[in-house]
């Protein structure tokens, strides 16, 4: 049964909640595997959310990051061999770019690891996303951009939403006529077991351009 966390951003370290589920769902405990989104800034490590597992109590035997500094070659073993994949939060459109240079959205997708992705990397591995000015990005033209596609679903993760509210469902809403998009802020986290997707913090649902606050099941 395939598992994927799309999270927002922890300042500390995990709810209780979310720690039981995570360390039921994470038996397999190798191989971490983290996928920049900085790629070519080596000193972005994913420390912070490595920490967030290590506080779970979560603790891999192996601990693998993939940039610029891996061959591709040896990017994509890594991901066929993984336990757990863990998208780090940051540019979201320099990780987007770095898994489509590197071939590893389509091993993501096959793969029977947890799949864990926060901010950026939450965004990164749903169906599509909008990089446009008021959604934060420092651009000129809104662009709709394809991610790995885990689940057929859309996600905007880590943004300002209780402030940004009409005018997040506004830019949002063309995309929700085609699919749903799970939008959330800090402390938040969707997971998707199998069928079932399960809720913890504030997490909001733009379906067909109408916005509704989804009850916490975690």
């Amino acid at each position: 049964m395939k598992t994927h966390y799309y999270l927002g951003w922890f300042n500390n370290f995990f709810p209780e909640n979310l720690c039981r589920v995570s360390q039921e769902d994470i038996t397999n405990r190798k191989s971490l595997v983290m996928i920049s989104s900085n790629p070519s800034e080596y000193e972005d490590d994913g420390a912070t959310e490595r920490s967030w597992l290590d506080r779970a109590g979560i603790v891999f035997e192996e601990y693998h990051l993939i940039n610029f500094r891996l061959q591709k070659e040896d990017a994509q073993t890594l991901i066929r061999n993984a336990s757990a994949i863990f998208l780090l939060g940051g540019n979201t459109v320099k990780q987007n770019d770095f898994l489509r240079e590197y071939g590893l959205s389509d091993l993501i997708k096959k793969s029977t690891a947890v799949v864990i992705g926060a901010s950026a990397g939450a965004i990164n591995m749903s169906a599509k996303w909008i990089c446009s000015k008021k959604l934060g990005y420092k651009v000129e033209k809104s662009t709709t951009y394809n991610g790995i596609g885990l689940d057929d679903f859309a996600v905007l993760s880590h943004f300002d939403l209780e402030n940004n509210m009409e005018q997040v469902q506004s830019e949002l809403s063309p995309l929700s006529k085609e699919m749903d998009i799970y939008v959330s802020n800090k402390d938040c986290a969707v997971r998707v077991k199998g069928d079932k997707i399960d809720i913890l913090g504030d997490v909001y649902l733009i379906s067909n351009s109408r916005i509704q606050k989804l009850y916490r099941t975690l």
